[in-house]
């Protein structure tokens, strides 16, 4: 079975299923859809990188493309060298999962993700060429590994004009990925005190409770080590979470209020308003609409961010799971760009991170089941219209509830927030049933 693209990309076991001869074919049609003026390909620190790079590589000059290897580098140093050279690129990285996945992300000239209908186009040259048999596997690019470093590094330093972070003392987990290039050199440039974890990658250590998803070891860290923030990155780097000076997560909806109130306060956010998913806290929500910022609402995905920011001309979006997109400053999100800003916050507001996260918004209670059903629906909402406006009824205004299919699995996803965990669970339990007895 085909390989097929996702809500970020084509991610697979890289064991048996993201294949080099597939990805090589992946990469000769990325190149002939998108490759033009040039093609340029980075990677996360997973022990499948190399190989598929190479493929990728091969994939580009199969389709008469000249390509740059960028090495191990955090994903939006990909983007960046799409968008200041103007040439296509790719990512070959799994994010946050684990070592053995892996996963191919494509970036058309200028640095943006691409659209669905440039993923369909890639889609169907790629099955095309499957279909007759035409692979390749092995091929290099030129070597710009140490230029793609600098540029990126120099980049997120530059984003602060002239400010430093002097004074903080900061943790940062690198999650044996992509930022293990950077983070100690980025916030080393800006004179912050820090002290870089995970930062060893092996190619199977990588996110092994470790970074953005297992920040457990960065929490432990801050508070021993008596750090004003610990900031944790995924795989590929293009995602932060932070932790306060009590060892306190800060995730990416409190991120996003943190910036909007800051930027909103001193007349910088984009026509007041803040692009997010449907997956944001009711509780974001509230305090942006008591601020006067108007909340536009996405699809998961940060790409679906992005495409809203371009839309409108906003400047600031993100995701609950730490892809924050800082639009003035990048084409993408960016875990280490993220993190300068928040801490750069932190340090002209002379607050702790804890105060600013405890004034930018109180969470609702949020339970999140995943429901597995016999096949993958088309539609959710007709079905389900009834039980969902019972639980809204009885919520009376105190809650929220979304239901949507997975983009991948036969999964359906259930999330309700509520007044209380009592109230959200109980209301959760409803639907899961509602959707077993109508899916099963």
């Amino acid at each position: 079975m085909s390989l097929r693209f996702g809500t970020d990309g084509m991610r697979g076991d890289a064991r048996d299923l993201l294949t080099p001869d597939l990805v090589g074919a992946l990469g000769r049609a990325g190149a002939e859809i998108l490759g033009e003026r040039g093609f340029v390909v980075g990677r996360d620190t997973r022990e499948s990188g190399p190989a598929l790079a190479a493929a990728l590589h091969a994939g580009i000059a199969a389709a008469g493309g000249r390509s740059i290897d960028l090495g191990v580098v955090p994903t939006p140093a990909v983007a960046l060298w799409c968008a200041e050279e103007g040439v296509a690129g790719a990512m070959v990285s799994a994010s946050h999962n684990p070592w053995h996945d892996n996963g191919i992300k494509f970036f058309a000239s200028g640095g943006a993700k691409l659209g669905d209908d440039v993923q369909d186009r890639i889609q169907a040259r790629f099955d095309e060429l499957l279909a007759a048999g035409d692979v390749t596997v092995d091929g290099t690019g030129e070597d710009q590994h140490a230029a793609a470093v600098e540029r990126h590094v120099a980049a997120v330093v530059a984003s602060l004009d002239g400010r430093t972070l002097s004074g903080l003392k900061v943790v940062a987990d690198a999650a044996n990925g992509a930022a293990s290039t950077v983070a100690a050199e980025i916030f080393g440039r800006l004179g912050a005190d820090v002290t870089v974890i995970h930062a060893d990658p092996d190619g199977r250590n990588i996110n092994d409770e470790c970074g953005s998803t297992h920040p457990e070891s960065l929490q432990s860290a801050v508070r021993d080590g008596g750090a004003d923030v610990g900031v944790a990155f995924d795989g590929d780097a293009d995602r932060l979470v932070a932790v306060d000076g009590d060892g306190e997560i800060v995730d990416g909806d409190k991120i996003i209020a943190i910036c909007a109130l800051d930027r909103h306060e001193r007349g910088l956010l984009t026509g007041d308003a803040v692009v997010v998913t449907v997956m944001t806290n009711l509780g974001f929500r509230r305090s942006m609409d008591a601020a006067g910022i108007h909340v536009i609402d996405t699809q998961v995905g940060d790409r679906y961010v992005l495409e809203a920011l371009d839309a409108g001309g906003y400047s600031l979006g993100g995701e609950q799971s730490g892809h924050v997109i800082f639009r003035e400053l990048a084409s993408t999100g960016d875990g280490a760009l993220s993190a300068v800003q928040l801490l750069d916050l932190v340090a002209r507001s002379r607050r702790s991170l804890s105060d600013l996260a405890d004034a930018s918004m109180t969470r609702l209670p949020q339970v999140l089941l995943n429901v597995r059903v016999a096949k993958r629906p088309e539609d959710v909402d007709v079905p389900l219209a009834p039980f969902v406006a019972a639980s809204e009824a009885r919520m009376a205004g105190r809650g929220r509830v979304l239901i949507r299919p997975s983009g991948t699995e036969p999964l359906i996803r259930v999330m309700v927030e509520a007044e209380t965990d009592a109230e959200a669970q109980m209301e959760a339990d409803g639907l899961v049933s509602a959707v077993e007895s109508l899916f099963n």
